[in-house]
């Protein structure tokens, strides 16, 4: 099998990162091979795809920053609390970041203390098997009261009237997260309304 070939194969869900060639002892110029053969091409530093394979803008944003967590609205879209598909992504990075992220028009940093950017963390898998890190309901939920001032207030009324009534909600760990967010308050005042 030679180099080309094996490239191919390592492709994982419609993907391939430059770093799983160096780590195969493959050298990177059976990339640059492929890529004027038009058999794949390349998407964002450091990411390829197959030719004609639909580019998932959550993977490629997710590889620019390992410490990229998707959150805020695109969370609540992810988790089916927004039918808005999001043209800029929120995404939470820690207080200092420094990266291309800041530079990219359909993005929409918002940043945190390293103390608290892995509460509520999880890895969602999306439909195309694809793996990205995410903050889980409860932590998207404070978040969204926390910058509620940055969030358009028809979509913000609607994911807290959902969560509200949700089976899925976790008032225990969303009471856990407001304590150590220091948001318990605003909580409070968000869901009392619903009562």
């Amino acid at each position: 099998m030679n180099y080309e070939e094996k490239i191919l194969r390592l492709f994982k869900n419609g993907y391939l990162e430059t770093k799983n060639v160096v780590k195969n002892n493959i050298p990177k110029t059976y990339l640059s091979k492929l890529i004027k053969e038009n058999k794949i091409e390349r998407v964002s530093r450091g990411i390829y795809t197959k030719k004609d394979t639909a580019v998932d803008e959550f993977v490629i944003l997710q590889s620019k920053s390992k410490n990229a967590i998707f959150s805020n609205m695109t969370a609540l879209y992810l988790y089916g609390f927004s039918n808005r598909i999001p043209i800029k992504y929120d995404i939470t990075v820690p207080v200092g970041y420094n990266g291309i992220l800041q530079k990219l028009d359909n993005v929409n940093l918002y940043y945190c203390k390293r103390d608290l950017l892995e509460l509520g963390l999880t890895n969602y898998t999306l439909d195309s098997g694809n793996v990205i890190k995410v903050y889980d309901l409860e932590r998207t939920i404070c978040d969204i009261i926390k910058n509620k001032k940055k969030i358009d207030l028809e979509l913000f009324n609607k994911a807290i009237r959902e969560y509200f009534y949700s089976k899925r909600k976790n008032n225990l760990k969303l009471y856990e997260y407001a304590k150590k967010i220091k948001i318990e308050e605003k909580i409070n005042n968000t869901f009392e309304v619903l009562k």
